[in-house]
């Protein structure tokens, strides 16, 4: 069976790295990929939104299966492409990813579905949402409708930053045409989590839940990242805990996309908050998380392979789908001046001690005209550590990449910092 993952990132490498444990030995493929996925994939270089070039590369390459990574190529109809083409793919439509593409279509879809979601109004207009920012007060929450590469949220902690990131999103398009409309949002005050599950649009994986860190420095301080590290599980995590999220905010909205006539077949991620009033939803994804997949995929017991496909073929409710005790801590190892601008083409190494007591997957990295392995971006490496406990698996995570170097590596020292209190 020959399969193509598309995308570029360390969540990439972590689902062909999954893949390449399936007792079925898929032949595995990438588009674009990077210097790690090379390793055990054969990497085609091709845009991800280049659906046209990804469609002939399926059809060169025989491909049986892809599998979606990033929410791009989700947003701009790579699945209603491919299959125009009769070509299996796995992830949801353009209608349904929408759920991610579109803030204010997410909100109505959970508002109609009657799931827990904080207050809210849609704007196409600066003046209309600088009034009601005026008469909401702050602390209050400025999104972006469309995509924005997760920096187009701002939780404004006064009027005027409220202000500020209205004028920033529809005045001076700092978002581009993602930034035309906003969401302005009540600002939800708890623990924050991340669940994933798969669905085939009616039947619902039981939660894996993760937590990452979006800030770059410690203590939450800096700039918002596309993460910086995360853990899973949470140690309050609990099956009540999981009933009740899957029963209240997933499955309901499963359930509208399907009314709706939009039927959501892929991975749900839902970023939600714990109040105490209960879970309410923060976002919906229409993917895998990064870097939440590095840490979720392995704790999968199940072969990942099987999973996509009965999420295919409407026979979820065959897979008994398991998740290990096993605890995961992942760190991300950035250049100097992430996510602001930072050089690349810096030698890595330490690599090979690395990954003796660790997972290594790779994102911004690239093999030079020397065939030295380089930075090449933002997120350069995720480092993974697994373990009993989370104690163990954070000290796996630090002792592996403090042994990996290159000029100006960044890193937070405090993710899953409670293991160590």
């Amino acid at each position: 069976m020959k399969v193509l993952v598309i995308g570029s990132g360390a969540r990439e490498h972590a689902i062909l790295w999954k893949l390449a444990q399936s007792p079925r030995t898929p032949e595995l493929f990438a588009a674009p990929g990077n210097a790690g996925t090379a390793a055990i994939a054969a990497n085609l270089p091709i845009a991800v939104t280049d659906l046209d070039a990804l469609v002939t590369a399926a059809r060169e390459h025989g491909i049986d299966l892809t599998i979606v990574g990033p929410e791009l190529p989700l947003t701009v109809g790579i699945v209603d492409r491919f299959r125009q083409e009769g070509l299996r793919i796995f992830g949801p439509t353009k209608a349904a990813a929408r759920i991610e593409g579109s803030k204010s279509f997410a909100r109505h879809v959970m508002r109609d579905a009657g799931a827990p979601t904080p207050a809210f109004a849609v704007f196409d207009d600066a003046d209309a949402a600088r009034e009601y920012v005026r008469s909401q007060g702050a602390p209050i929450v400025i999104k972006a409708d469309g995509l924005a590469s997760g920096k187009g949220v701002v939780v404004a902690q006064s009027v005027d930053e409220a202000l500020e990131a209205v004028d920033g999103a529809m005045v001076h398009r700092a978002f581009g045409a993602s930034g035309q409309r906003i969401v302005i949002e009540q600002c939800l005050v708890g623990q924050e989590i991340s669940v994933f599950c798969f669905t085939d649009g009616e039947c619902v994986t039981p939660l894996v839940p993760a937590c990452d860190y979006k800030r770059v420095f410690d203590g939450d301080q800096g700039p918002n990242t596309g993460g910086m590290g995360g853990y899973s599980p949470p140690p309050w995590w609990d099956d009540a805990m999981e009933q009740q999220i899957r029963e209240a905010c997933i499955e309901p909205v499963i359930r509208e996309m399907a009314r709706q006539g939009s039927p959501f077949t892929g991975v749900l991620y839902g970023g939600l908050m714990l109040t105490s009033g209960g879970p309410s939803i923060i976002e919906f994804n229409c993917r895998l998380g990064d870097p939440e997949t590095q840490l979720i995929l392995p704790r999968m017991e199940n072969d990942l392979l099987d999973v996509v496909e009965a999420a295919l073929d409407g026979s979820l409710p065959s897979i008994d789908l398991h998740w290990s005790d096993e605890c995961a801590a992942g760190v991300v190892l950035a250049p100097g001046g992430y996510p602001g601008p930072h050089e690349t083409g810096k030698h890595i190494d330490g690599l090979a001690e690395a990954e003796r007591d660790a997972l290594v997957f790779h994102a911004g990295t690239a093999v030079a005209d020397s065939g030295a392995l380089v930075t090449s971006g933002g997120r350069t490496l995720k480092v993974v550590g697994l373990g009993a406990t989370m104690d163990e698996a954070r000290d796996r995570a630090y002792a592996a990449a403090d042994r990996i170097t290159f000029e100006g590596k960044h890193y937070r020292t405090d993710i899953a910092s409670f293991a160590a209190e």
